[in-house]
């Protein structure tokens, strides 16, 4: 039964809710209930937000050749890392214990084999991604960078380094499109009610198409967060990593209708 849930959920008639579509006001209330519940929840992200910049710098160290793919990429995968903050403002916007350690809860939802595969799919992109990177410095100069001042020379001082830029905004830009379509809204609906990963990623797609500039907008803002984050050598992800998901979280009860009462 638990295989045919991730499928379509505990209902095998799942119902597709609602999308709306939603303006720039709504984007920075979401916005802002994420700081809020940032600044109302630090003890939840002393532990959590840590997790993130100390990620990045191990990842920083094992493969450097790959990090500006791997800072690229990490918006991503982002939806997935952020889904115990989620359940933090789940948590708040009901009323509960907003603990630390509720963040783990969510290994009791009842649609966690659901997150867990859609997280899987993200990750897939992301290590395609990753590849599709690797492959197009190799193709265009040829052997892996040694070190990062090796990385720098090559793409902001030679004519190859400017194709990459060019070649690997637009193929980047694929990607981020198609992550940010399956999971704008896609893990706080399955944390807030199951319906599958299908109906997860069909109401997420509907919500992009229903509001191209406002999710086109909140992609640069994401994007744009999480490069301060990086530039500030990671810590700054301490901060940018909780806020950004606290805001999904609100930007989701904005854009999907709220469930039915039964």
């Amino acid at each position: 039964m638990s295989q045919f849930d991730v499928i379509a959920g505990p209902d095998s008639t799942p119902v597709y809710p609602m999308v709306r579509k939603i303006g720039p006001a709504d984007l920075n209330n979401a916005l802002a209930k994420g700081i809020n519940d940032f600044l109302a929840m630090p003890s939840s992200h002393v532990f959590l937000g840590l997790i993130y910049p100390i990620a990045g710098l191990c990842l920083a160290g094992y493969a450097l050749p790959l990090l500006f793919p791997l800072m690229a990429g990490f918006a991503l995968v982002g939806p997935f890392a952020g889904i115990g903050l989620y359940e933090m403002s789940r948590r708040r916007e009901l009323g509960l214990d907003t603990s630390w350690e509720h963040a783990f809860d969510v290994v009791r939802s009842h649609s966690i084999l659901s997150i867990l595969s859609l997280g899987l799919l993200l990750l897939v992109i992301f290590a395609c991604w990753e590849f599709t990177a690797q492959s197009l410095y190799v193709a265009l100069f040829g052997l892996q960078p040694e070190s990062f001042t090796q990385i720098v020379t090559n793409v902001f001082d030679t004519p190859q380094g400017w194709k990459l830029i060019a070649y690997g905004t637009a193929i980047g830009f694929v990607f981020a499109v198609v992550a940010l379509s399956i999971s704008v809204v896609s893990f706080p609906l399955l944390l807030d009610r199951d319906g599958g990963v299908p109906m997860a990623v069909q109401t997420s797609i509907r919500a992009v198409l229903a509001n191209p500039f406002i999710m086109a907008l909140w992609g640069l803002i994401v994007a744009s967060i999480l490069s301060i984050g990086f530039l500030l050598l990671f810590v700054g992800l301490a901060i940018a990593v909780p806020v950004l998901a606290h805001s999904s979280w609100h930007l989701y009860r904005k854009v999907v209708e709220p469930a039915a009462p039964v």
